[in-house]
């Protein structure tokens, strides 16, 4: 054993030491024992730009973001429902050429740095996105549209580039890989219940544009991201051996989508994703404006996704501690039918049958969206799971986007086809009487991917999918770097 190799060793008895100190701590000491020694090991600069992009730009963002442009488009540009629903869906096309963030931050380095860069044009875009539609009258839909795909977009690459740093990290100190993870995914949920918690009392207070204005502040301090982050430059740049690399990275790709045992799958997470019709504008409208429905003010919307997020975090530890080793074909069956019939909830809800049960609107909504959203959760974990088994050595993160960029563009088509329903049953700002059409047609919807599942394989998430080709790829100086980065993302934020 040479001398690189004790010190390792020396160096990975420490952390495991620190480890276990951390854990005879206490409750209230145990985190700070935990953050102290990240800090320690990987430098304060990486711990806190985690905390600024997952907890701050992506956790409170969210919620802030998501209830004050359902307001904004509501009760600014009085869109009608299947409208917004139609816009929200273009507001997320940034997330769907993520692969092509990736590619960017991974081999096209600005002023010989890889990441830094794209932390302050990511920060510096999302501010200025946000600040348009906050101090504009009169704006057109199509600018604030344009102004929201834009934050967007800026949201999107920094999650791409702390993606990588996450990665490099975890190359670097294998032994604390778990530790961020954590780190990261705390720093989420923490940061989306603090965010659903306090938008709807914003919004109330200062209106959707007041929050856009609060919104630039996650927004720039992804600029300061990237001042403070350290790097190490890259020596030697060429814009054909950059051209290459993605001609080999497509390539690769492309090989294995013609594979069957990759692309049935892939079919199968589009479907399930785009056959069950998305109506949450609709649903949305009818909460707050219809004359008969419940009339929620913005503080209680913001305590409804508050409660959703809670739902959703359940379902991922439900998953980890009971069905994370079962075949991916039986999880699936089962909580794609719950996940069907939780949408008939909805249908109690709109034809006031809870209130002859005697259950208030606030409670039954409540419980509606908790079991909703950990039924949801529990359907897309085996998902997630199942994608990372399909994705080819060499090119496991970039593949990883790529799928997980199948399955927003079958969210964006699930988005679509409900602005079409809802046109076509004239739902509109004060007319809800065919609602229930749509939350039925949604539930069926939801249960047609149960005869598609023998697209999935009945393997369990603990044996192999790929076949050894595909397996034994060899990695060299043309592979992306980033390894893992969009699966440490998801994994992360369903966390």
């Amino acid at each position: 054993m040479d001398e690189e190799e004790v010190n390792s060793s020396i160096h990975d008895e420490q952390i495991i030491k620190r480890r276990k100190e951390g854990q005879n701590g206490n409750f209230i000491w145990k985190p700070v024992i935990w953050f102290k020694k990240l800090s320690d090991e990987l430098s304060w600069r990486f711990v806190l730009s985690v905390i600024i992009v997952y907890g701050i730009n992506q956790g409170i963002s969210i919620g802030l973001y998501r209830v004050s442009v359902q307001y904004y488009m509501k009760d600014v540009l009085k869109l009608q429902p299947s409208e917004a629903q139609f816009y929200s869906g273009i507001i997320g096309i940034p997330w769907i050429i993520k692969p092509l963030w990736g590619l960017m931050t991974d081999i096209v380095p600005i002023f010989r740095m890889r990441r830094r860069p794209y932390f302050i044009f990511a920060g510096v875009v999302g501010s200025i996105a946000m600040l348009i539609p906050a101090f504009s009258t009169n704006l057109p839909a199509v600018c604030a549209i344009l102004s929201f795909m834009t934050a967007g977009a800026g949201v999107a690459i920094a999650d791409v580039t702390i993606d990588a740093c996450v990665t490099e990290n975890s190359i670097s100190h294998p032994t604390l890989a778990g530790d961020m993870q954590s780190l990261c995914g705390v720093s989420s949920s923490i940061g989306q219940l603090v965010g659903f918690a306090l938008s709807g009392v914003l919004v109330h207070i200062i209106g959707p544009q007041g929050v856009f204005g609060v919104l630039s502040i996650p927004a720039g301090l992804v600029v300061l991201v990237g001042m403070m982050l350290q790097e190490p430059l890259v020596h030697s740049y060429s814009h054909k051996r950059v051209k290459q690399k993605f001609l080999d990275a497509i390539k690769t790709m492309v090989t294995a989508l013609k594979t069957p045992d990759v692309w049935r799958p892939c079919l199968y997470m589009y479907l399930s994703l785009a056959l069950g019709v998305s109506i949450h504008e609709g649903m949305f409208y009818w909460y707050t404006d219809a004359k008969t429905g419940p009339l929620f003010s913005q503080e209680v919307i913001g305590s409804i996704f508050s409660v959703g997020a809670v739902g959703s975090l359940l379902g991922v530890l439900l998953y980890q501690n009971v069905f994370r080793s079962h075949p991916f074909r039986g999880v699936l069956f089962w909580t794609q039918l719950l996940y069907g019939a939780s949408g008939l909830l909805d249908l109690v809800l709109v034809l006031r049958l809870n209130l002859k049960l005697n259950v208030p609107d606030y409670i039954f909504v409540v419980m509606d969206e908790a079991v909703s959203k950990m039924i949801g959760r529990l359907r897309w974990m085996p998902l997630l799971v199942l994608s990372s088994k399909l994705c080819p050595s060499g090119i496991e993160g970039t593949f990883f986007a790529l799928l997980m960029s199948i399955d927003h563009i079958g969210t964006l088509t699930s988005t679509w086809a409900g602005s079409v329903l809802l046109h076509a049953l004239n739902v509109t700002r004060t007319q809800f009487d065919s609602l229930w059409v749509a939350i039925f047609i949604r539930s069926i919807g939801r249960l047609l991917p149960i005869g598609l599942l023998f697209l999935v394989p009945s393997n369990d998430p603990n044996s192999t999918i790929l076949p050894s080709e595909l397996l034994t790829t060899k990695k060299g100086d043309d592979v992306l770097e980033s390894g893992n980065s969009e699966m440490i993302s998801l994994v992360n934020n369903s966390m």
